[in-house]
Formats: C-alpha cells, sequence, structure tokens
C-alpha cells in the first residue's frame, strides 16, 4: 500500500506528474526513495512548480527538485502524539521509517484524526430492558439513531482514530449483531465474540482471544458520544496510568438554604441555594493489558469493580474529563434525546 506514495528518484519530473494525477489519496505528495529503497525526500505539486520556474525540464529526475527536508516518523516513536503535531502543521501524509531510512507504512491523516495504538472491546451483550417492547426482537445497540445503528456511530468513531482491531462482545439476540458485522466497516473487520452467561458491564472481554495492542479501549456500545479518543488516549500515556475513566462532569443543585452545622445542635453558616459539582462514569475506558488479568473468567465483573481492584493494589486509576456529547441510551426519554440530538450534532 505504501508503494502508491512512493517514487524513484531517477524518475522523471514527468512521470511525478503522471503519478500525482492518478493519486487516489487526494493529496499532491509522494515520498521519493533510492535505488535501496531508503527514502530521500518529498516532493509535491508545489516543489515541481517552483522547479519547473526556476528552470528544471519535465525530462529531470525528480531528484533535482524535490525536498531534502522532511518529517517522518520512526519505529517506537511516541507516534500518537508526534502525528498530532504534524497535523497541527497541515501534514497529512506521514512515512514511519526503520533504522535503515525505508518506508514501513505511511500514515494517512486525511482518511484518520491519529493511528492510535489501540485495541476496542465494545459491549454488546446487554437485553435493554428499559427500553422495551423496541428491544423485544432487537438489541439495543442496532437501534437506529439518526438512521445508523447506535453501535455503528461508536464503531465509525473507533475507526476513524485509525484502530482496526474492534471485538463486539454479544449475548442477547447476538446472531442479529453477529449478521451486522458480518461485512467490514470502512475496510476494517469488527469481530464479534460470544460472552457463555451475562458477565457484567466488563466481564467478557476474558473471551476475546488476543490483543495486539498494550492500551485497550473497552466502552458501552449504546452511548451516544462524540469523545476525543486522540486526546482520551494521551492523557493515558502522560499519566502512565493503568486504567483511565472518561468521566461526565455532573452538577447537583440544591434548591434550599443549607445549613452548615458544629456540633449536635449549634448552626455554624448557612449556604443557600449551593451547586456541587461531581463526575459520573460515562462507561468508557482505556485499560493497560497487564490491568486485564484481575477480571475473573466466567463471574460476573463489572467496570467499578475492575476499578476498585486496581486501587486495592494501589495501581493508579485517573478520570478524563469528557466535556463533549454523552448520552446514555438507558430509557425511551435519552434514545428520543440522542434521536433529537444527531440531526444537528457533527459526530
Amino acid at each position: 500500500m505504501k508503494d502508491k506514495y512512493t517514487i524513484n528518484g531517477k524518475a522523471s519530473i514527468i512521470d511525478a506528474l503522471k503519478a500525482m494525477d492518478g493519486a487516489s489519496h487526494g493529496l499532491q505528495t509522494l515520498f521519493v526513495v533510492n535505488d535501496d529503497g531508503v527514502m530521500v525526500g518529498t516532493l509535491t505539486d508545489g516543489d515541481i512548480r517552483r522547479g519547473l520556474i526556476n528552470g528544471s525540464n519535465v525530462q529531470d529526475p525528480v531528484s533535482t527538485v524535490m525536498h531534502t527536508s522532511f518529517k517522518f516518523l520512526r519505529e517506537g516513536d511516541n507516534e500518537a502524539k508526534m502525528l498530532k503535531e504534524y497535523r497541527q502543521q497541515l501534514i497529512y501524509f506521514v512515512p514511519v521509517l526503520d533504522a535503515a531510512g525505508h518506508i514501513i507504512r505511511v500514515c494517512d491523516l486525511v482518511k484518520h484524526h491519529n493511528i492510535l495504538p489501540i485495541d476496542a472491546v465494545l459491549m454488546a451483550g446487554g437485553k435493554g430492558e428499559r427500553l422495551r417492547p423496541l428491544t423485544d426482537k432487537m438489541p439495543k445497540p442496532l437501534l437506529p439513531v439518526g438512521g445508523k445503528a447506535i453501535i455503528d456511530h461508536n464503531v465509525e468513531r473507533i475507526i476513524s482514530y485509525g484502530i482496526d482491531h474492534i471485538h463486539v462482545t454479544v449475548n442477547y439476540l447476538a446472531e442479529q449483531i453477529e449478521a451486522h458485522f458480518r461485512e467490514p466497516v470502512n475496510g476494517v473487520m469488527v469481530r464479534t465474540v460470544r460472552e457463555p452467561d451475562f458477565l457484567g458491564t466488563i466481564g467478557s472481554i476474558r473471551y476475546v482471544e488476543e490483543f495486539h495492542n498494550d492500551t485497550i479501549l473497552v466502552m458501552n456500545s449504546d452511548v451516544f458520544t462524540n469523545i476525543n479518543l486522540e486526546d482520551f488516549y494521551l492523557h493515558f500515556k502522560e499519566y502512565d496510568a493503568d486504567m483511565s475513566v472518561a468521566a461526565v462532569p455532573y452538577s447537583v443543585q440544591v434548591p434550599y438554604g443549607i445549613f452548615q452545622l458544629e456540633g449536635k445542635r449549634g448552626i455554624s453558616g448557612l449556604v443557600e441555594k449551593p451547586t456541587y459539582d461531581y463526575y459520573a462514569n460515562s462507561g468508557i475506558y482505556l485499560i493497560r493489558k497487564s490491568a486485564l488479568e484481575l477480571i475473573p473468567e466466567g463471574r460476573v465483573f463489572h467496570g467499578t469493580d475492575l476499578i476498585e481492584a486496581l486501587i486495592a493494589q494501589h495501581r493508579k486509576v485517573i478520570r478524563f474529563p469528557l466535556n463533549g456529547t454523552w448520552i446514555d441510551i438507558g430509557n425511551p426519554q435519552e434514545y428520543k434525546r440522542a434521536n433529537e440530538l444527531v440531526s444537528h450534532t457533527i459526530m
């Protein structure tokens, strides 16, 4: 796949123009390599225009007009952080090079917000009892929101961050979700995993056979959210956490004056109609792979159980403030609100 981005430095400028004209990736950029396949420069349509203005001929080799100071990544770099910086600099195609300078792959920041080294698991096994009768014959993750299944909003968001190892754990009306993901989604195969029983909000993850990355995104499949997974991941790595919980700001306003008490009967003060700010659990987690060993096999186990188990072992659990859209589609009122919101929200 990387070959569509490359051209040999001995190729002519006219060959480069033909390659750019036929490019499907939209931006007029080629990576120039030598006979050994080592990257030696980049070439844009702007480089060619400047070369021609300065007297180059279309039969000259591209090495005469290429840009030799270029941006790239090395294997082992903090790719997610650097890709965010490159995208902010309007650099949309970034090669990843091995130690010898060969192109291993190309990160496409037109197609993806980033390329995050994450495996994703969506929990889709629940019965959705509070949404009956809508869920009598259809699992809640397949209910439509804005003409698209709830779960598809989440899967497509995950894929947009370059995540291509995605599992969905299923139970209730499992065959419908299995059929739904029989074909790839935006070129990514979503694999379904059956849990043998109803195992809580995170227990079924033990039945995913293999993880490819050290960071696992776990989320309920029926939340409606525009969470920024790039910021979520970078925050998780910055604090070197074992688990991060996406937390939703939640305020409670008391409509009365509240006494501040002293002793059994004394009043030391009065707070008029106070507001108390909290953070609520969104059901969206980033988890270090080794932490999953705390999840028992074949037992009901919730995300909150894992939080408590990690805290008991003095391992690092942090929160990530989720300030965007988040709706837990658990009842008819929230389902209606999600459908009303999706028509004028950029997800």
